[in-house]
């Protein structure tokens, strides 16, 4: 399996989010995975929560890391210098925040966290669906023929 590792270092400010969102969309695009769809969206969204949570939560600078698998998946990856392990919360009603691991957990395919270095690295996988010959333009299925919908894994 082939995969290509892109990484942005991001300093302890709020800030930073926009920047990464900016910087992995622009990856994203050039690795083929268009604005148009909804793949780019759902990364964009894990980032956005995943760095905030790294620069809000920790006060730590952190790195995020884009792996790009040659099957179509990508893996996103968070790192930073505190050792304390994610603390999942669930938010209620009005609250503006507590949300962000819930998002990541209904949105990524599989995701989790492990030590690294004198950190941690939280991270998460989304499956790149095929694109189904009918949705190609000029593309046609021969009768008979069948078009899996299986997922591509990394």
């Amino acid at each position: 399996m082939q995969v290509l590792q892109v990484q942005l270092e991001v300093g302890p400010d709020p800030a930073e989010v926009g920047r990464a969102r900016r910087w992995a969309r622009s990856r994203l695009a050039g690795s083929g995975i268009g604005d148009d769809e909804s793949l780019a969206d759902t990364l964009v969204l894990i980032i956005s929560e995943l760095v905030t949570n790294a620069v809000v939560h920790t006060g730590c600078p952190a790195v995020l890391r884009m792996l790009f698998a040659a099957e179509g998946g990508v893996r996103v990856e968070v790192a930073d210098t505190s050792d304390r392990p994610p603390q999942p919360r669930h938010a209620k009603g009005e609250d503006t925040n507590g949300r962000g691991l819930e998002l990541v957990d209904g949105l990524a395919d599989r995701w989790g966290w492990q030590p690294e270095g004198a950190g941690k690295s939280i991270w998460c996988e989304v499956d790149r669906a095929p694109v189904a010959p009918s949705s190609i333009p000029g593309a046609s299925v021969a009768t008979g023929a069948s078009v899996s919908p299986g997922r591509v894994h990394c």
